[in-house]
């Protein structure tokens, strides 16, 4: 039985799941994510979803706007990444993907197993905690099979530390 846990340990690391968007939350739970894998190993996986109906309405120029989104997706990632790098040594993985947000954030829990626990942050806002936080929440306490860490857009860094 040992043996089974000890090739677990060795092979096994788990990825933080970080939905990477342009609000200001956003880079709240990349440094949670980077603080937890500092800590416990594993990756930071930052996925941005372009949602396709940013294309409907533009038939002529569709495909200009996709790769525009596309660019502005991986220079966000290429940010945060940078920001992940000043931690230290965490592997981080990027991802562009397109869809409905939930449901793309669903296939690729699907996808990969490794994935164990996806990080949002909520807006500070009297609005609510943002439409995404929102969606999760509304779908219930089953809607995926890893938890949902949801960190408060207006914790400090200082206190995030201290979290991990």
């Amino acid at each position: 039985m040992s043996e089974n846990k000890d090739l677990i340990d060795d092979e096994y690391k788990r990825k933080f799941l970080v939905i990477v968007d342009d609000t200001p939350e956003c880079a709240k739970a990349v440094t949670f994510a980077a603080l937890r894998v500092r800590r416990t190993g594993g990756t930071v996986v930052l996925l941005s979803i372009i949602e396709p109906d940013q294309f409907q309405h533009w038939l002529g120029v569709e495909e200009v706007m996709r790769t525009e989104a596309y660019e502005t997706c991986q220079n966000l990632q290429a940010r945060h990444a940078a920001n992940i790098a000043a931690f230290g040594s965490i592997k981080t993985e990027k991802l562009v993907r397109e869809g409905k947000k939930t449901d793309v954030i669903e296939a690729l829990l699907a996808e990969d197993p490794d994935i164990a626990i996806l990080v949002l942050a909520a807006a500070d806002s009297s609005e609510g905690p943002g439409p995404l936080v929102t969606q999760i929440a509304a779908r219930g306490h089953n809607a995926f099979r890893v938890p949902v860490t949801v960190v408060p857009g207006s914790i400090s860094d200082a206190d995030l530390a201290a979290l991990c």
